[in-house]
């Protein structure tokens, strides 16, 4: 049942109006309207999460749905770290008829500079539940020899 009377075109089988109804009319349903096309889904927002810790840079992303197969992480040559995936749209059946489609499909890619004091060779990724975490190892600070001068006089 709809909350909206039947005037709106007889859109349920009961013209009972009932106020409680969880199911509410939405009048853009039949309207034909595409703001963007499969290639340039809202997958390619993939947010990320930055942080640093004492002893490295931490990279988190949600990635539900991606296996691990489908996420690639790489650092390149000048400390450029790049992770990318691509989550495929869903095979149509001829005989399904969508009502909607909210869930986003696409490519993603970002990059980030990593600074100069990181372990690029012990770059570590995981995946659980749905979030990529990348582990990116700092160096260790040494800290410089301070030797004690006497002052004579």
């Amino acid at each position: 049942m709809s909350l909206i009377p039947s005037f709106f075109g007889n859109r349920r089988s009961n013209n009972v109006f009932d106020p409680f109804s969880l199911d509410v009319w939405d009048p853009l349903e039949d309207f034909p309207v595409s703001t963007r096309s499969p290639e340039t889904s809202a997958f390619v927002d993939a947010r990320f999460d930055r942080r640093e810790t004492p002893e490295a840079h931490v990279f988190k992303a949600d990635v539900p749905g991606l296996k691990k197969e489908e996420v690639k992480v790489e650092v390149e040559d000048d400390r450029v770290l790049q992770i990318s995936g691509e989550r495929n749209v869903e095979k149509e059946d001829k005989n399904d008829t969508w009502h909607r489609l909210e869930r986003s499909s696409g490519k993603f890619m970002r990059r980030f500079r990593l600074p100069e004091n990181v372990k690029i060779d012990q770059v570590k990724a995981s995946m659980e539940n749905g979030v990529l975490t990348v582990t990116v190892p700092k160096m260790e600070v040494k800290k410089p020899d301070v030797k004690a001068i006497d002052i004579s006089g």
